[in-house]
Formats: structure tokens, C-alpha cells, sequence
């Protein structure tokens, strides 16, 4: 019988997020960079942390608008800081605005999606895990993906975060070959 990701547990949240989203090829590339900060934001804490507050984060960071946020400075700053709806960290908050303003100057140079799929080929990779074990929590090409943000300006964008943003971006298909969503995501590719 097949099984759903263990990762997921029962929470009906992670459980839905696991079911439509989790894993699905994205190539917006404004939602490719939420995702992008809302893993930076995950660092030391669980997913289902952010989950939970994903909706605060869109309202307090002006529905992740790249363009707003990199104009953003210490007074935005101070705001977040007080907003008990998202994960108040003055070092992801920063990040947020200097992340913003590296996107603008990847999709105005090339795209920020063409930029990231191209690490990997412009297609999913088909992993196929047997159990949450074999999963590993960063790769060649994250740590590579990594390496390149970062010198173009990104922060919190280490190569487990990256690993973590490419699984749920659907860069890589990491279901397990158990749960249902692995066949469904692999026929989106």
C-alpha cells in the first residue's frame, strides 16, 4: 500500500502542502523567490513553523514583491521586528532586502527562474528514495547553487536551505517511490 512522505505526519496543513505543492515543478519566478526566503527563514526551525505563518510573512513582507522590499531600510526593518506573526530575526530580515535586491538583478540580466533550473538541466531530477533515510540534505548541485547565490549577493541561502528550496520547488522530485505523489510529480516533469 502506498504511503505518503513520512515527513508530513498528520498535521492537515503539512499534509495538504505535502499533497499539491511539495515537490511540483515552479517556474515563477516570483514565487520561486518566496520560496527561496521563506527556506532561509526555516533555518533551526521546522517547516511547518513557516507553513504556519506563511501567510503573515505575504502580508508583512508586501506579498513578497521584490521590487518593494529592495527598497525597504531600517525603519521596514524595525516594523518586522514587532510583527509576532512571522519569525522575527533581524539577520533573515536583512536578508530579505538584500535577497530582494539580488533577484532584481538576476531576472533582469537573465530570469531568475532560467537562472536556477538551469542547475539542473531545465529539467526535474527523477530521484527515486526508497526511505526518508536515503534523502540526502544537500547536494553537488546545492551546494553549487549555493556557492553562486551567495556571490551574487544572496544570504541564508546555505546548501541544505538550497537543497530544501529545490525539493519543494520541484527541481528535484524527493517522494518517496512509496507515496502516491511520487508517479503524479514525476508525469508533471
Amino acid at each position: 500500500m502506498a504511503e505518503r512522505c513520512g515527513w508530513c505526519g498528520q498535521d492537515p496543513l503539512y499534509v495538504a502542502y505535502h499533497d499539491t505543492e511539495w515537490g511540483v515543478p515552479d517556474r515563477d519566478p516570483r514565487a520561486l523567490w518566496e520560496k527561496l526566503v521563506l527556506d532561509g527563514f526555516q533555518a533551526g526551525l521546522s517547516w511547518i513553523t513557516i507553513l504556519r505563518k506563511r501567510e503573515a510573512f505575504r502580508a508583512a513582507f508586501a506579498g513578497f514583491d521584490p521590487e518593494v522590499i529592495a527598497g525597504w531600510g531600517p525603519a521596514e526593518v524595525e516594523r518586522l521586528l514587532q510583527d509576532p506573526g512571522i519569525v522575527r530575526h533581524r539577520g533573515k530580515i536583512e536578508a530579505t532586502i538584500t535577497n530582494a535586491q539580488a533577484y532584481l538583478g538576476i531576472e533582469a540580466a537573465q530570469g531568475f527562474s532560467p537562472y536556477l533550473w538551469g542547475f539542473v538541466g531545465d529539467a526535474p531530477l527523477q530521484n527515486r528514495w526508497q526511505s526518508l533515510a536515503e534523502v540526502p540534505a544537500q547536494t553537488d548541485i546545492s551546494r553549487a547553487l549555493s556557492r553562486d547565490l551567495k556571490a551574487r549577493g544572496f544570504k541564508f541561502c546555505g546548501p541544505t536551505i538550497v537543497y530544501a528550496f529545490m525539493q519543494a520547488t520541484g527541481m528535484v522530485n524527493d517522494h518517496l517511490v512509496t507515496c502516491p505523489s511520487h508517479a503524479r510529480v514525476a508525469r508533471l516533469a
